[in-house]
């Protein structure tokens, strides 16, 4: 589809919505094959950083996809807001909400399985896009129907309902209290509701449950969002930084605290985690919005924009183009005449080239996967 992109787009989002989507569109691979023909320390530390753990626990991998579903939540005030300020009614709006939702739910499935496939009862229907497609969904409803207090409301409840449940829900044959994989209510639950394949046979990551407490992630992002829309006038540049920084600050310690009773889980999308990784997101859109918003420091964006711009198109388009194939077809033989380890290296970097170009072509032709 070719669309102009609007004239109140933050370059500062679309440079942190590159910037989060590079690292599973090749960025993570760099690292870790310099940590596996290196051995070098600091290359083991972030290749281990771009990792997820086990069960509970924080890492930087972590915080992509929730990043993701924070930055669909910051374009809400600007996008929807908008609208409803020219006059145009809720009602007109929720019905482009609802099928954006539904459109991501259908790219999640056959991003997970392939197009026109049959077998449903082997298929995987839970997905990142669909998280983010029902998460987002549900926040944006929220956002045209509430104001700011009755969001406020709709976020504590999310965060300290979704405790209340996976704390005394009694899972039969394990009680309540136990968040284990086998045990914690959540994956029971889909278990018992979710048609298909779960994506680790007992639970599934994305799963339906756990989508719940994902909408408080797009609620922080709307917060966010709405003091970066807020007038110049009534709060200046330098201000929003401050209150966003503040914000992500008082997000984290309180993530820390309730760590302790109610474990950081990415799995199960814990309160705890939506505030760790909502505090790291708010953190990071302060440092992008300052940089190239508020210093106006542009000239090395782009490579990042290229990215943010189409991000569902680069997240998608691996599934049905085989870049490594015309990466080692345009540099494979270049890379023959070095040694193993920077063969290693280019080969991950020629991916990351192709890929790019491919998605620099379509932003240059102003080609964008709208939704």
């Amino acid at each position: 589809m070719k669309e102009n992109s609007t004239s109140h787009r933050l370059l500062s989002l679309d440079t942190l919505r590159g910037f989060d989507m590079f690292w599973i569109s090749g960025g993570e691979d760099v690292f870790a094959v310099l940590a596996k023909v290196t051995g070098w320390s600091w290359a083991v530390l972030i290749a281990h950083q771009l990792t997820h753990p086990d069960w509970n626990g924080f890492r930087a991998y972590d915080l992509i996809f929730p990043t993701f579903l924070f930055m669909a939540g910051v374009s809400t005030p600007f996008s929807l807001g908008s609208r409803l300020e020219k006059g145009v009614p809720a009602s007109d709006l929720i019905r482009k909400v609802i099928q954006r939702g539904l459109i991501l739910v259908l790219l999640g499935i056959a991003y997970n399985n392939g197009i026109f496939h049959t077998e449903w009862h082997n298929m995987r229907y839970p997905s990142v896009l669909g998280r983010i497609g029902l998460a987002g969904m549900f926040a944006q409803i929220i956002y045209l129907y509430t104001g700011k207090t009755t969001r406020w409301i709709w976020f504590a409840g999310l965060l300290l309902g979704y405790w209340a449940f996976i704390m005394f829900f009694p899972v039969p044959g394990c009680g309540a209290g136990i968040m284990t994989m086998e045990c914690n209510p959540a994956s029971y639950i889909d278990r018992m509701i979710l048609p298909g394949r779960l994506h680790l046979k007992i639970h599934d990551p994305e799963g339906l449950v756990s989508t719940i407490p994902a909408i408080a992630t797009g609620l922080m992002g709307i917060f966010a969002g709405e003091i970066l829309r807020t007038d110049p006038a009534k709060l200046s540049q330098n201000k929003k930084v401050l209150y966003l920084i503040a914000g992500g600050v008082v997000s984290l310690i309180i993530s820390q605290l309730w760590n302790i009773v109610f474990p950081i889980n990415k799995n199960l999308w814990t309160s705890s985690f939506v505030l760790c990784a909502g505090g790291c997101s708010v953190l990071l859109l302060a440092f992008f919005y300052w940089i190239v918003d508020v210093l106006n420091y542009r000239r090395w964006t782009l490579f990042f924009v290229v990215i943010g711009m189409n991000s569902i198109v680069i997240y998608m388009i691996g599934r049905y183009v085989n870049f490594e194939y015309t990466a080692e077809a345009l540099f494979g033989g270049v890379l023959e005449f070095f040694p193993e380890p920077v063969q290693a290296v280019g080969s991950v970097i020629a991916f990351i080239m192709v890929q790019w170009t491919f998605m620099y072509l379509l932003w240059r032709n102003k080609l964008f996967l709208k939704v």
